[in-house]
């Protein structure tokens, strides 16, 4: 099924930047717990005064475990980030498939709110700017960046929905991803549930953006 390409070849773990291969399920677990301190403590203090002692001391592990999987506190930033947006690539995948939308704005809705779900539920989410992610990469010696979010779902979108093909459709979908992690980001600065004035308001904003240029249905 398209919507399952969301997830293929995603890293949990951001698995070419970590330093043991392959990760075996014993390995993977302790790399879950490191990721999971760290979460803990950039929800608490922020990512810039994070450091590789305080995720060790949140573990109960020794400084040599994080640095056995994570050379340096950037890599483990990385890490916790992919970790992240594959998580809210699956929850994608798992409201579409539980809903199974008939029209393509109700699959946008789906990847919305899915999206304001990982800021109330995924630990260390919020201080991820997705745009910025979408944006970024790793040096092209390193690892083959992944497909970007707006791209794969606007293949989705064509084939499930029948909405044009083509770098239009990925382009108008990039710009909803902009406004998103904008309006939702500041929906969740003082409200920990998120302010549900700018969660509507960047629902509808989306809508009437994309209706503008492919019309009310498919």
């Amino acid at each position: 099924m398209p919507i399952n390409d969301l997830v293929a070849g995603q890293s949990t773990v951001g698995a070419p930047l970590v330093r043991t291969e392959p990760i075996q399920e014993r390995s993977a677990a302790r790399i879950d717990a490191l990721l999971d301190a760290a979460a803990a403590v950039v929800d608490e203090i922020g990512f810039d005064r994070l450091t590789t002692a305080m995720v060790a001391e949140r573990a109960g592990a020794s400084i040599g475990t994080v640095y056995r999987y994570f050379p340096d506190r950037i890599v483990l930033l990385q890490a916790l980030r992919d970790r992240a947006l594959l998580r809210y690539r699956r929850s994608v995948v798992a409201a579409i498939d539980a809903e199974s939308p008939a029209h393509w704005w109700n699959a946008v809705e789906c990847a919305i709110d899915a999206f304001v779900g990982m800021f109330r539920t995924e630990p260390g989410f919020r201080i991820i700017r997705f745009s910025d992610v979408e944006r970024a990469g790793v040096p092209e010696d390193e690892v083959v960046r992944p497909v970007g979010f707006a791209q794969q779902f606007a293949e989705i979108l064509s084939d499930e929905y029948g909405l044009p093909s083509g770098e239009e459709l990925s382009f108008r979908l990039e710009v909803v991803v902009e406004i998103m992690d904008s309006l939702i980001n500041r929906a969740f600065v003082e409200d920990p549930e998120g302010d549900e004035r700018f969660i509507s308001e960047a629902r509808t904003v989306a809508r009437e953006y994309l209706e503008r240029r492919f019309g009310d249905n498919a």
